[in-house]
């Protein structure tokens, strides 16, 4: 793969998203899932998910907790997050996910001290997904023991990015830092200089968002080496710019627009798992939320090895609604595990332990 043409596998990879066969897009899933059982193995790790605050200062026109929304906001305390973290590891989870919006009142200090309480008091590594910030956050926040965090970037088209994500007043201390795409791409760079697992994703199906548009995404996860790499259908909700007013954010002409349904998006996990052969690739929740649960199993035929069970109390869970459905029939983690469990069985896959990074597999 690394000495063929790049402008042949953009092709090659924009014929494959176009594909509506069942039975050629069959021998993609199968590739993918060789793929992931050769370079992966068999095993499905489950890093538990604490949503620890919906305090955003982003305006991300398709996100339920964006800054311009009137909704009860939460942020939880050390010692809940904690809790959280215990119930990860009586399930023999070993990550904890800590997400939020780019919360204005839990400063960096803050993060570095919980993050160094955790690895203090639990074996768990630590994954933060909490959003853009300068490279001496993520310095200190690398220093005081988290291993990865992800930072999704959508869309690597720069004009697509900037419509989906309008900029941030100055006066909020980031300048223009939410509506450009360099500075996304230059905050990875920094996250991999530091040593970070690095996490990336897209949405599929965005208004705008053309066939070679993801084509370039898929081919972009390889260019940044990603460690992780999150794909999940847009939805938007329905109390946001994109929501309320769909005639703003057009889709392109028949035949050019991605769609944002279940096969395309499975398509976009096989083809990041030829891609990045040895990358970890979540069955994600938004899969799950607009297809199903077998769509998450789908996804785990055919390439996808991590799955992110819900930690987050359940009255703060309903408040973390990104995208719409995302907190309908909340289930404990123990409720996903089990079923989880059964589904693996089914497939011939088994849950993994341990924290099942990339970097421990390359130590092996």
């Amino acid at each position: 793969m690394a000495t063929t043409n790049i402008s042949f596998i953009r092709r090659l990879t924009s014929i494959w998203l176009r594909e509506t066969n069942p039975a050629r897009l069959q021998e993609l899933y199968d590739a993918a899932d060789r793929a992931r059982r050769e370079h992966v193995g068999d095993d499905v790790h489950l890093r538990g998910l604490v949503e620890i605050s919906n305090h955003c200062r982003r305006r991300c026109a398709y996100c339920g907790v964006n800054a311009d929304r009137h909704l009860k906001r939460y942020r939880l305390t050390d010692d809940e997050i904690l809790e959280c973290a215990r119930r990860a590891i009586a399930l023999d989870y070993g990550t904890l996910v800590l997400q939020s919006g780019e919360d204005p009142g839990r400063s960096p200090e803050d993060v570095a001290r919980l993050i160094r309480r955790i690895k203090q008091e639990t074996p768990l590594a630590v994954t933060l997904s909490l959003g853009e910030w300068p490279a001496d956050v993520y310095a200190l926040w690398r220093d005081a023991g988290a291993d990865r965090y992800l930072l999704r970037f959508e869309t690597s088209n720069p004009d697509l990015y900037a419509r989906i994500h309008p900029p941030i007043a100055s006066d909020e201390g980031a300048g223009d830092r939410g509506g450009s795409w360099p500075h996304r791409r230059d905050a990875l760079t920094a996250l991999h200089r530091l040593g970070f697992e690095v996490g990336s994703g897209v949405m599929v199906g965005i208004p705008g968002q053309g066939y070679d548009d993801l084509a370039r995404d898929l081919l972009l996860f390889r260019e940044l080496d990603l460690d992780m790499i999150g794909i999940g259908p847009y939805l938007p909700h329905p109390d946001t710019p994109m929501g309320r007013h769909p005639e703003r954010f057009p889709p392109l002409p028949s035949g050019e627009q991605v769609p944002n349904n279940e096969a395309t998006t499975v398509a976009a996990v096989a083809l990041a798992r030829l891609l990045c052969p040895d990358a970890n690739i979540p069955a994600t929740t938004a899969v799950a939320v607009s297809g199903g649960e077998e769509a998450r199993v789908h996804a785990l035929r055919a390439g996808a090895n991590i799955v992110m069970p819900n930690l987050t109390p359940p009255e703060c869970r309903a408040l973390y609604e990104i995208y719409p459905g995302k907190a309908v029939g909340i289930e404990t983690a123990e409720a996903v595990t089990e079923r989880l469990s059964a589904a693996l069985a089914r497939i011939g896959r088994r849950i993994g332990s341990g924290p099942g990074g990339r970097a421990c597999r390359r130590a092996e």
